[in-house]
């Protein structure tokens, strides 16, 4: 049987593992705390730590990284990390299946493609970067077998770490204002996490994709005050006031929050339409992008609240 070892047990991490466990795959999580669910065996392991990684994804068949460091420490943290998982696929002979998002690219005009150019111009975008151009390196020499995905910006889950997660719901069912970061009527397109982990399901197993970059199939952008009406509606509440972050807020919260302050050379995204072009993946593997109801609507669960229909 294929064992399917996840490093990272966040949201996508997490859905992956479980999505993989249905599937009929032994599956193993990976991650400093050694979370578990139910079908999926839990290891405690810091990616950090090239000694445990390998041990912990000892004869795997396929290695996902679904690795997040935090924020403002992705330039000290991430080239060991990447390190070892290169090392574990190649001690392994497991395919290396990357999650990323879109910050390699930096800004661009026009639609975001896997054909773009990786011209990054912030700091963590070239830490992205090069990260893939590490793995690709290694893929070319016949060393392993990877691929990358990559994925914009997440909807669908509770968590603090996205746009339209804990921070808003309590206060938009209060009729209270929400914060929301840059400008709010800019094209953007958002990645729900139940297509991020279907995509990495497959391309883990998929021949084909190996050896280059795919991008999760997304649906048509949506400006950020669309997004919250949307939620509104199906909330079943008034559109609230939106307030806006800009660089200036960003830096005097970074002060205090290392994390927020990071946010400010990312700013780009939100001043500008940032839209990426899925079409490559959804015709190669015949997959579509959830429809943007069902997105909203597991997104209210995620946060404690059914739809009342969008």
């Amino acid at each position: 049987m294929n064992t399917h070892v996840i490093v990272g047990a966040g949201q996508v991490g997490t859905r992956l593992a479980g999505l993989l466990a249905d599937q009929g795959h032994a599956a193993r999580l990976v991650s400093r705390t050694g979370k578990s669910i139910p079908g999926v065996e839990g290891v405690s392991a810091d990616a950090s730590d090239h000694a445990a990684l390998l041990d912990a994804t000892s004869g795997a068949t396929v290695i996902y990284n679904c690795i997040n460091p935090p924020y403002h420490r992705w330039e000290r943290d991430w080239p060991a990390m990447n390190a070892n998982l290169i090392a574990a696929a190649e001690q392994s002979g497991a395919v290396l299946v990357t999650l990323s998002n879109l910050y390699g690219y930096g800004a661009v005009d026009g639609p975001m493609t896997e054909g773009t150019a990786l011209s990054a111009h912030t700091r963590k975008g070239r830490v992205r970067a090069r990260m893939w151009e590490e793995a690709l390196a290694a893929h070319r020499e016949g060393r392993i077998r990877t691929t990358e995905v990559r994925a914009s910006d997440y909807i669908g889950e509770a968590s603090d770490q996205t746009n339209f997660g804990v921070r808003i719901f309590p206060r938009m069912m209060a009729g209270k204002s929400i914060m929301l970061m840059g400008k709010v009527d800019q094209p953007h397109t958002w990645t729900y996490t139940g297509d991020a982990a279907t995509l990495l399901a497959r391309v883990g197993q998929d021949e084909q994709a190996w050896g280059r970059a795919w991008h999760v199939p997304s649906c048509e952008p949506r400006t950020q005050e669309e997004v919250i009406a949307d939620l509104a509606q199906g909330l079943g509440v008034e559109m609230p006031k939106i307030r806006t972050a800009g660089a200036g807020m960003l830096r005097v919260v970074g002060l205090f929050n290392k994390p927020a302050g990071e946010l400010v050379e990312m700013l780009y995204e939100f001043d500008r339409p940032f839209v990426m072009d899925s079409s490559l993946t959804q015709r190669t593997f015949g997959l579509e992008p959830t429809p943007w109801g069902e997105i909203i609507a597991q997104t209210l669960r995620a946060n404690g609240v059914e739809s009342s229909g969008v």
